[in-house]
């Protein structure tokens, strides 16, 4: 029975500490996005559950915030966050905006363009696209950061 509640207690304080991990050690995310969008809210909700602390701001006009994160034509998705000096369009993975921050690479920004089925916040059953992360620089040079 000790070795039990051990266990748990020590499995609970390493889940604790790994959700915090990406809190303690990035800064906060602004995101900005439709009042309506509900793929927002969940994409948001998969950010703060992987440790991120993120402050949503409802917005009627996206244009000026993808105007903003200077996104190349036809890579842009249903909302725009900022982070650490750079943009993060769409549905992007918690764990490309770890690599990012870790990395520092010389990039504007991250995207997932459009709304692909599966990525964090399109959830939908067991459906699923394979989809890309894709960097852009200032230059709106582009690369694929990440495939899913």
């Amino acid at each position: 029975m000790k070795n039990t509640k051990a266990i748990v207690l020590g499995m609970t304080l390493l889940l604790n500490s790994v959700a915090g991990y990406a809190a303690d050690k990035f800064p906060m995310i602004m995101t900005y996005k439709s009042p309506t969008c509900g793929c927002c809210s969940e994409w948001i909700k998969h950010m703060e559950d992987n440790g991120f602390q993120v402050m949503a701001h409802d917005v009627q006009d996206m244009g000026k915030y993808k105007q903003k994160a200077n996104l190349p034509y036809g890579t842009g998705s249903c909302h725009t966050s900022f982070v650490g000096g750079y943009a993060i369009e769409g549905h992007v993975p918690a764990s490309d905006v770890v690599r990012l921050l870790t990395e520092k690479p010389d990039f504007r920004g991250i995207t997932v363009p459009g709304m692909p089925m599966g990525s964090p916040g399109m959830e939908y059953g067991d459906q699923k696209d394979a989809y890309q992360t894709i960097a852009y620089k200032k230059d709106g040079s582009m690369s694929v950061f990440a495939s899913h």
